[in-house]
């Protein structure tokens, strides 16, 4: 039985086109981060200076009196943000244009809303090293490295996952708090689940950690997860890497925990009490869909017998299930 509908000649040509649009405008939007938000003259009491400004209301700080060297650094400023806003904008047209395509092809899409947080989270760099995607919306992430639609797959939920995978203490830093509220300055902390942040329109954004990962968020980095142990198994294997398109025809970049071990979570998910009893069945499927389409179309992330003897107790009886109805291989069309 097929599971995975390929993408036509035409879609992966779109793909490919998008995700190098992509890459080009982002590393713009991250030049332009870098720089400071302005450099300008003062007059401060009959003298000139340097000033390094901060934000919109032109609060900033003084660099020193003006001098040949300022006058350098001032000029090299203008040149490389006048060179980066030209190249975002450029960029920016023709990703438009590739995104308009990719929708008009109808390829796998996700949750509009999640398009502006993982936005800004690359343009911080955030994305991989620090926050993974995790949940329904990764979803369209697993078809894009499937290389097709996977048949039947549930739509996502208007929530967004987020798991924390820092390595690195990051103490003092509110990482996760600073990238929500740039985004939407509404956000604020659902007191009573404090894993979850909302915005105005009740838009939902938790963020979930492993316990080998829980001391290196900072204590007053915002909203807190609680330590799951089963978030250890998304931190296994390979991620995925992909450039997803949102509903509202926009971009966003998708890193999503190894396919594998997302899929054998989500079927050990749809058997826990804890879990909403009205996400069981989605679960279920998602997870057993999935591991059909990686045994299709994804010998990348292979399930074999050396996978298979590294499967902790708890997820081993999943795979084993899964394997005793594993769909057979087609021929090769060749």
């Amino acid at each position: 039985m097929l599971v995975v509908m390929p993408f036509s000649d035409e879609q992966a040509r779109a793909l490919i086109n998008l995700r190098q649009r992509y890459e080009v405008w982002m590393d713009a939007e991250r030049t332009l981060a870098a720089l400071p938000y302005d450099l300008r003259r003062k007059d401060v009491g009959g003298r000139i200076y340097l000033y390094e400004i901060g934000d919109r209301g032109g609060n900033g700080k003084s660099l020193g009196p003006w001098s040949d060297e300022h006058a350098a650094t001032f000029d090299a400023y203008r040149l490389r943000k006048s060179e980066a806003k030209a190249r975002r904008e450029t960029s920016k047209a023709t990703l438009d244009e590739y995104a308009r395509l990719a929708r008009a092809l109808r390829l796998p899409m996700m949750a509009r809303e999640a398009g502006p947080i993982l936005r800004e989270a690359d343009r911080r760099r955030l994305l991989g090293s620090t926050l993974l995607v995790v949940g329904t919306n990764a979803m369209a992430a697993y078809e894009l490295e499937a290389g097709g639609i996977i048949i039947e797959l549930p739509d996502e939920t208007q929530d967004f996952d987020m798991a924390w995978a820092e390595t690195e203490p990051r103490d003092g830093e509110q990482i996760v708090w600073q990238m929500l509220k740039s985004v939407d300055p509404t956000f604020t902390v659902n007191t009573e689940r404090t894993f979850q942040a909302r915005n105005a329109k009740a838009y939902e954004v938790e963020i979930v950690v492993a316990p080998s990962r829980a001391a290196t968020m900072a204590r007053t980095d915002r909203p807190q997860p609680v330590p799951l142990p089963e978030q250890e198994w998304l931190l296994e294997g390979r991620p995925v890497d992909q450039v997803v398109i949102c509903r509202d025809g926009s971009p966003a970049r998708v890193v999503a925990p190894d396919p594998r071990w997302f899929a054998l979570q989500k079927l050990w998910m749809s058997e826990q009490a804890k879990r909403n009893p009205l996400k069981r069945a989605k679960d279920l499927k998602q997870g057993l869909l999935l591991l059909d389409a990686i045994a299709e179309t994804m010998p990348h992330y292979p399930l074999d017998t050396h996978f298979e003897a590294g499967l902790p107790g708890e997820l081993a009886p999943y795979y084993l299930r899964w394997h005793e109805r594993r769909p057979a291989r087609a021929a090769p069309s060749w």
